[in-house]
């Protein structure tokens, strides 16, 4: 038995200096080395984006001022790398954003009956409280309180419509949180808080606010995120679209077809809900992090559908809307009252003509597409590298203020207003039945496979 006890103190021992030296190597043995063991792995390209590649082009070079708004000042900008969606996001892929909060709002509501639905977190989560749905949790009968519950979430009778019993899509928020670093990186005045008296604060000694509290930078933001589907009446009067109105973001028959009726604010809460959604399943198998999910910028948009092809005013390069074999090449108005002739009277379905040479489809045409720049007559007064023009407008500001740009023209436009340097604007809180997105992502690689470019001295 004491022999026993000596192996096992002895195995013990052995351990603990183990675990020692391994304490002492993560030190470099007093050599800069860096922290070791840092996960490296390499998160394959998001699905459904194509990698558009770090360069520079001309932004805004063009024969012509389709809208005559003066607003085309040709300069030469660079652009990082990035991801970008192959198409405008589908009703389909919207609708999966949709059922996700109705499935929320049901879950809430259920845990009100029964708190299993709820798990109680000790950190704030991503919406920002200190509860979250338990997905996961399945009762053992469905009780009649559950039942009572959850008829919340449907149109109340009076309001019905054939006896239907449908979900009452003026509940369906969502709530995310964004950060506003650009508020945080400017300067401000006032007293470093007490508690770093005599501690020269680096980054804060010119923003003493910031020492104090971070609240008056977190924007939580509440968006009512099911499209508005009146667009096709309110869009075009004296045009009988009321079967747009009725099937157009229900009918599995649109499926594959842009969500349309979707403001900026809905874009970018799409954007932050995918953020979250990819996010979770990378911290569950243990990934890095990747960049979040966005609109894309006005500069980014232009690089994306030029597709490396300088001075081209289509996506697919040259200077005709037609091909060779006088084929439409995009979803447009083609001929004043013959929509047909592209194949399509209004949207069609996302992917149908050929991409262009960065692999994206429809950057001419069937629906303009949300960027996240405020609108301003004139970019010149931008950075030359990865320029932006951002502007958080409120609802209380003028309405020039709450302008955003679109890019890409529409099913509605001509040929002209679809070039790749034709821009306009709408407005941040305004639904349009001919305006979509996309979303994009920065690329912290440098190449295709997510590696960044070789060095001579580090392995990455």
């Amino acid at each position: 038995m004491k022999i026993v006890k000596q192996h096992v103190s002895k195995l013990i021992i052995l351990i603990l200096v183990l675990a020692m030296a391994s304490c002492q190597r993560n030190t470099g043995h007093g050599q800069l080395t860096g922290v070791p063991n840092r996960n490296q792995t390499v998160v394959p390209m998001p699905h459904g984006m194509v990698y558009i590649p770090a360069g520079f082009f001309t932004m805004g070079v063009g024969s012509d001022d389709p809208s005559f708004s003066f607003t085309h000042s040709p300069r030469v900008v660079s652009i990082s790398a990035f991801y970008m969606d192959e198409t405008e996001i589908t009703n389909n892929q919207y609708r999966q954003f949709v059922q996700w909060v109705v499935d929320s709002i049901r879950l809430r509501l259920l845990s009100e009956v029964d708190p299993m639905f709820l798990i109680e977190d000790d950190e704030d989560d991503y919406f920002g409280g200190v509860s979250r749905l338990n997905w996961e949790h399945r009762p053992r009968r469905w009780t009649p309180e559950m039942e009572e519950a959850v008829q919340q979430l449907y149109v109340p009778h009076e309001e019905r419509f054939h006896r239907r019993r449908e979900i009452d899509v003026r509940l369906l928020n969502f709530e995310f949180t964004t950060f506003d670093y650009h508020a945080a990186a400017r300067r401000s005045t006032g007293d470093i808080d007490s508690r770093f008296d005599g501690v020269h604060m680096g980054m804060f000694q010119t923003r003493p606010a910031s020492t104090r509290s971070r609240a008056g930078f977190v924007r939580r933001e509440v968006v009512n995120v099911y499209p508005d589907t009146l667009v096709w009446l309110v869009d075009f009067a004296f045009s009988y679209n009321d079967p747009m109105v009725r099937s157009y973001f229900s009918s599995p028959m649109f499926d594959n077809y842009p969500v349309v009726g979707v403001n900026w604010h809905q874009a970018r809460a799409f954007a932050a809900w995918r953020t979250m959604l990819h996010h979770a399943e990378l911290s569950r198998r243990g990934l890095p992090m990747l960049e979040h999910y966005r609109l894309p910028t006005e500069a980014e948009w232009e690089f994306a559908a030029r597709g490396g092809l300088e001075f081209n005013p289509f996506p697919w390069g040259g200077p005709y809307a037609l091909n060779m074999n006088g084929c439409f090449l995009g979803n447009f108005n083609p001929q004043r009252g013959r929509h047909s002739l592209d194949g399509g009277v209004l949207t069609m379905i996302t992917g149908h003509f050929p991409p262009n040479d960065f692999g994206l489809f429809d950057m001419m045409g069937n629906v303009a597409e949300w960027c996240i720049d405020a609108w301003q007559d004139s970019y010149q007064g931008l950075m030359n590298f990865n320029p932006v023009f951002i502007h958080n407008a409120t609802p209380e500001c003028p309405p020039a203020m709450r302008r955003k740009v679109i890019r890409g023209g529409s099913f509605k436009d001509f040929a002209e207003n679809t070039k790749v340097y034709a821009r306009w604007f709408e407005y941040q809180d305004t639904a349009k039945s001919y305006v979509g997105f996309r979303t994009v992502m920065s690329s912290l690689s440098s190449g295709r496979d997510g590696r960044r470019t070789t060095s001579n001295v580090h392995r990455r």
